[in-house]
């Protein structure tokens, strides 16, 4: 069914999409906390996630994909508006201690941060839905309280996007929900069947009667595999099984780590072998697998863009610590590698090569003006400011983004820290907040950031640093401040 938007993109003097003639529907899968080897064709060979390989089969793996934050909520703003977090000061979780509220013995204060998506911002869903498109959420939201929930920025059907982090009523990830969007299934039925269910039957009411006229943007934002750890029996029994015959408990390596000089430490996990998680895992797998087929059912698989990526890295030093990033050092929280690199599948028909791999480097900012392309519309330059369009990279062309920025003004609950940082080809430099370390790595050689290059590099710290520097002005970013309670710790 193709859709025709030639007069409609001459009026808006919009680019044409790569397919003539044709609006592509767009699919949006995010996962929430989901790290960055926890899949099959990442590297993973305890969790088992043949839809999603299949995906990448059929689609590109990028491999050098990031979110905006190392945690959730700023990430999600900057996918819904096309800017860093730190520009519109939304930088923690939304529920995070603020500042006047702090009560840890850390060295800083936090930022003040704003706790909701701008109103004042035109999301993605709005844009699209300005230009024609049917615009759906399922899921987790977490993006402010009542009044600025999907409904209020965009999104036409809005199935469990409310203020929550985590599934947060009820019987958590089982029905009864309690959730203020989303009614109650029978006794038992699991939240992310449920949402997969949601997302199917809006694809199948999208493409059929009267809206198979229109293109659809869909976002299915799963709440797993985020805590709480809750999976079906037969799953997890199936992978206690399968970590008994790798080694089980005697298979496990951990390592002490800390971010910066920091005195505090944390314990993170080093092996894939937690049952629950891997069959969370699974769970997700499948429902991904369902909407997918929804699409080659209802014919217009060929006609939708399919983006699959997580929010920050893997839960691997808290809360029962249940993945591992490696290569990748730490996970979820922290400013290094595993808590910003994501698994990260883009399926373009008639675009992307089937099984491709693509090393440039995005960020979640960037698929904002990447899906405006693909779509045939305008560039919104004084929307996306921060995001840039990487439609030239799936189509196999030379690109290059240019530097890619971090701002957490925050402690993470996993143990990292406040920092910044900058990302410019194959190097790294991080900036500690609380006593201005500078660490320089090269990622093309040293993925895991074994090897602080800073004294070797001085040059190129310089030079990063400015750039750093230059960007967190230009933005006005929010800093973290002395905390005048602080009592030194002796190491």
């Amino acid at each position: 069914m193709l859709r025709t938007v030639a007069a409609f993109a001459l009026a808006l003097g919009a680019a044409m999409p790569a397919v003539a003639g044709e609006r592509p529907n767009i699919l949006f899968f995010l996962v929430d906390d989901l790290g960055w080897t926890d899949v099959g064709c990442f590297g993973s060979t305890f969790y088992e996630t043949p839809a999603i390989d299949r995906l990448a089969a059929t689609g590109a793996k990028l491999t050098n994909a990031y979110a905006a934050c190392p945690v959730c909520s700023p990430t999600r703003v900057s996918i819904q508006t096309g800017k860093y977090p730190a520009r519109l000061k939304t930088t923690d979780f939304f529920g995070a201690r603020q500042p006047q509220r702090w009560n840890r013995n850390t060295r800083l204060l936090p930022a003040l941060y704003l706790e909701r998506l701008p109103a004042e911002e035109t999301t993605i869903a709005e844009a699209l839905r300005d230009a024609g498109y049917q615009t759906f959420f399922a899921g987790k939201w977490h993006l402010g309280p009542e009044g600025s929930w999907p409904e209020d920025h965009g999104y036409d059907v809005n199935r469990g996007g409310c203020q929550w982090g985590a599934p947060g009523g009820g019987k958590r990830y089982f029905s009864p929900y309690g959730n203020p969007r989303l009614t109650d299934g029978p006794e038992g039925e699991l939240l992310t069947d449920r949402l997969a269910d949601e997302t199917c039957a809006y694809v199948r009411d999208a493409t059929s009667g009267e809206n198979a006229n229109r293109p659809f943007f869909a976002m299915l934002s799963f709440y797993t595999v985020h805590t709480p750890l809750m999976a079906k029996d037969d799953k997890v029994a199936r992978y206690k099984a399968k970590r008994e015959a790798g080694g089980g408990k005697a298979a496990e390596k951990w390592l002490t780590d800390r971010p910066g000089n920091r005195i505090e430490t944390r314990q993170v996990r080093l092996v894939q072998n937690h049952a629950i998680y891997a069959a969370m895992v699974e769970q997700l797998d499948v429902a991904v697998g369902r909407v997918l087929k929804t699409l080659d059912e209802a014919g217009v698989a060929d006609e939708t863009i399919v983006v699959f990526t997580s929010d920050n890295g893997g839960l691997s030093s808290s809360e029962g610590s249940p993945t591992s990033n490696l290569p990748l050092r730490t996970g979820k929280g922290w400013m290094y590698e595993g808590g910003i690199r994501e698994p990260t599948l883009v399926r373009w028909p008639g675009v992307t090569k089937a099984g491709d791999t693509i090393d440039a480097v995005v960020t979640s900012a960037d698929y904002y003006p990447t899906l405006l392309e693909a779509a045939g519309l305008p560039a919104a330059p004084e929307q996306t400011v921060d995001g840039r369009s990487f439609a030239a990279a799936l189509r196999g062309e030379a690109y290059e983004r240019g530097p890619a920025y971090w701002h957490y003004p925050h402690y993470g609950n996993q143990g990292g820290a406040p920092a910044g940082a900058v990302r410019h080809g194959k190097w790294k430099l991080i900036e500690w907040y609380e006593d201005g370390l500078l660490e320089l790595f090269n990622l093309d050689a040293d993925p895991g950031e074994q090897t602080n290059l800073a004294t070797a590099e001085p040059a190129r710290v310089a030079e990063l640093k400015a750039q750093l520097d230059a960007w967190r002005s230009e933005a006005d970013v929010a800093m973290p401040t002395p905390n005048p309670k602080y009592k030194p710790k002796t190491k």
